[in-house]
């Protein structure tokens, strides 16, 4: 069967998503190294909480996990703007997979040393936030314009299953044996590894210019994204959020410890929650015909903050499970509108620096909320600081009501 185009010649059909050979490789790439990343990151809190450590201390961990987010998003955009985007990505699973048996290496020996999990815990984050802009970048390059989409919401769809998996996966073989967790992780970047090296199509158009000052291209991404009004507003109401879900992540495994669960329990939260994100990520497509972006990110603001009130008053491990699955089905639907609607309008020579700008400041300042988040928690109890951290939101909520950018887009950004 043929489409007829416009000039009158037929074309051939577009073969759907599912037969797209390099699309089906660098999910199951990405998925296979995502998922080793959710089992290392559900286990680091385990791993600092039972054996001794406080809750500053996986406040530590996670604040070095998230800061090459801070540090390093805007150079390493740049840089995958210049680069071969196959190979960044191929060097990326290779760091993680080092620094991940490394952690293995020590576990077995019996030397646990809180600044070694940091290191690591750094390493394999800037390994992970480098690799997650270069497929981004690369996801256009390997689909048909019509499946973009799609491709996107597969890919939050993915990982959503990744946390789903991840968590009770990372809770369970870390009940079995400590090192276990980072050693799944160890071997699923060698899969993602093997993956890239099988994909045939390009992950970049041709450059037309020689790469320039690195400080120039640096600025020229942020200006891009500061020009735009309702870009601008919604990254920094999404940062906001981002830093209360970091309370809120280690709130919820305090909750459960202090309840007098076992640390297996702690997998409920992710199962319950990677489902939430999963069906929240199919749905999307449903959801953005119906509500226009700027609706999706009022709506999520104000539905995490009800949710995160409802918290602090729950604290049985299905119970708070349910509440993350509602939080996590919210934040995958805005994610995925807000995907689409950055990849569409951004240049695909740009596509590395604007996404390292939304990386940055939604997300970059999660090391700081993870820290400031464990010196919370430590010094209020969990209850409070969730209370706390709920009231937070619900003004991110009203903000985004009453910036007439985010009701009401420019045009020319809609």
């Amino acid at each position: 069967m043929t489409l007829t185009g416009p000039s009158g010649i037929e074309a051939p059909e577009v073969p759907p998503l599912r037969r797209n050979r390099d699309f089906r490789l660098l999910w199951t790439g990405a998925g296979s190294s995502l998922l080793g990343v959710r089992v290392a990151v559900s286990a680091y809190p385990l791993l600092m909480l039972w054996s001794g450590g406080s809750p500053a201390d996986a406040g530590l961990v996670a604040f070095a996990a998230l800061l090459p987010q801070l540090f390093l998003l805007l150079p390493a955009g740049a840089l995958v703007d210049r680069w071969n985007r196959r190979r960044v990505m191929i060097v990326c699973d290779m760091a993680g997979a080092l620094a991940m048996g490394s952690l293995v290496a020590a576990l077995v020996t019996g030397r646990l040393w809180l600044p070694h999990v940091m290191a690591v815990a750094f390493v394999e984050g800037g390994a992970v936030s480098i690799y997650r802009l270069a497929e981004r970048a690369a996801v256009r390059h390997v689909v048909h314009p019509t499946h973009l989409s799609a491709a996107l919401s597969q890919n939050e769809a993915r990982g959503h299953a990744a946390g789903l998996l991840g968590q009770p996966v990372g809770s369970a073989l870390f009940t079995v044996f400590r090192w276990l967790p980072f050693c799944l992780a160890t071997f699923t970047h060698l899969v993602a590894m093997a993956t890239l090296l099988l994909i045939r199509k390009d992950f970049q158009g041709e450059r037309t210019h020689k790469p320039r000052d690195l400080k120039a291209e640096i600025r020229e991404g942020i200006a891009w994204v500061w020009h735009r009004r309702f870009m601008r507003a919604a990254i920094l109401l999404v940062g906001g959020s981002n830093l209360a879900f970091q309370l809120i992540s280690l709130a919820l495994v305090l909750i459960v410890k202090e309840g007098g669960h076992p640390a297996y329990m702690v997998g409920a939260l992710g199962l319950l929650g990677g489902l939430g994100g999963v069906l929240g990520a199919a749905g999307a497509s449903w959801f953005m015909r119906r509500l226009p972006i700027q609706g999706i990110l009022i709506a999520a603001l104000a539905f995490w903050s009800a949710l995160m009130f409802a918290v602090a008053f729950v604290d049985h491990p299905f119970g708070l499970g349910a509440l993350m699955a509602g939080m996590s089905g919210a934040g995958a639907l805005l994610n995925v509108a807000a995907g689409v609607h950055q990849v569409q309008v951004t240049p695909d020579e740009m596509q590395g620096r604007v996404t390292s700008v939304f990386g940055l400041v939604g997300s970059g300042l999660n090391s700081f909320g993870a820290l400031v988040g464990g010196v919370l928690l430590a010094a209020f109890g969990s209850t409070h600081a969730v209370l706390g951290t709920a009231a937070a939101m619900a003004v991110l909520a009203l903000v985004a009501v009453a910036t007439p950018s985010v009701r009401r887009p420019p045009v020319e950004e809609q």
